[in-house]
């Protein structure tokens, strides 16, 4: 765990710095997006990783957020350090809402009942004109006031901090959650949910928490990209986000902290290398999970975590870690 404590600390101190050498708006621009990607990868892995529950609706968390930052913007006028924050609010509420029908299923009915709960918000995003604008979204999102006098160039590296900012917090709840008694029930739930039933721990309170600050982590983040694109449409509820965030914790391993960094890396920067295929990326992501599921079934991180315990029991050296799903410990 001290491994992964001070990884993530480098990889958010390189993060800090890069701004300082960076002036180039596109580079800039994917960065915020690989930040974006990273606390949306995070709040999911909380629910997959951790509590083993696959969930296919995390977008409505995700959505629901955006569209509270864009009305509380654009209707009550609220600055983005308030919409932000109450973003992510609304978001744990629909949570809590989800998770108290959803988290007392289990199996394909949680991935199917969740799914459903994320399509129908997009349909009532789609067809509620009157709040939502329907089809057309709702443009012109304010952008702070600070920004006003500022050119391109400072516009982004404000929202380069903000996107570092939400990052910084989404890795420190998700740290703190972990590696606290509730973290540690969570997993106990994923491992054997009969025997963590058996010495007292109840499956549906310490999921629910999981699930609900997953929720808080994606309504920020969705508040964080309304302000940031300055438009949300019911495109925020498409599986295509779904897709993207799933994507990013198998490839870097699920129940590991670092593993949704890997991914968002990974992914983004395939995302824009491979713009100009267009419909045929679509497909080269699918062969390549395909692949990760083949021959990486625990993601890189989780092969790196295997790879230091076979190194280490080689050379006679032991470490406390945490268990990577799918996997069990060695009694010596």
């Amino acid at each position: 765990m001290n491994i992964q404590r001070n990884c993530l600390a480098g990889f958010m101190l390189l993060a800090a710095v890069l701004p300082f050498f960076v002036n180039d708006q596109y580079i800039l621009h994917v960065a915020i997006i690989v930040m974006f990607y990273a606390v949306l990868a995070t709040s999911l892995n909380l629910v997959v990783g951790y509590v083993g529950e696959f969930s296919l609706g995390h977008t409505a968390f995700l959505g629901t957020g955006a569209y509270a930052a864009a009305l509380l913007s654009t209707q009550a006028g609220w600055p983005m350090w308030a919409t932000v924050p109450a973003a992510g609010l609304c978001a744990a509420v629909m949570g809590t809402f989800i998770g108290a029908i959803t988290l007392r299923l289990h199996g394909p009915f949680f991935v199917i009942i969740t799914l459903s709960f994320s399509e129908v918000l997009r349909l009532i995003a789609n067809n509620w004109v009157a709040v939502t604008k329907g089809p057309m979204g709702i443009a012109g999102v304010p952008q702070p006031d600070l920004l006003s006098g500022m050119s391109n160039l400072a516009g982004k590296h404000f929202y380069y901090g903000i996107a570092w900012t939400l990052l910084a917090i989404a890795l420190y709840l998700a740290y703190r959650f972990v590696n606290s008694n509730a973290g540690r029930a969570a997993v106990a739930v994923r491992e054997n949910r009969y025997v963590a039933q058996s010495i007292g721990i109840r499956p549906l309170n310490y999921s629910m928490m999981a699930l609900v600050l997953g929720a808080f982590l994606s309504g920020m983040a969705g508040g964080f990209y309304a302000h940031y694109i300055s438009f949300v449409g019911p495109e925020m509820f498409r599986f295509a986000f779904m897709v993207t965030m799933i994507t990013m914790v198998l490839i870097g391993g699920k129940g590991t902290l670092i593993g949704p960094l890997v991914g968002a890396l990974l992914v983004t920067f395939l995302e824009e290398y491979l713009r100009e295929a267009q419909e045929l990326r679509l497909s080269l992501f699918g062969l390549i999970v395909i692949a990760i599921v083949l021959f990486l079934p625990k993601g890189i991180m989780g092969f790196v975590t295997s790879r230091r315990e076979k190194y280490e029991k080689k050379n006679g050296t032991t470490s406390v870690s945490m268990p990577v799903p799918g996997t069990k410990r060695r009694s010596a």
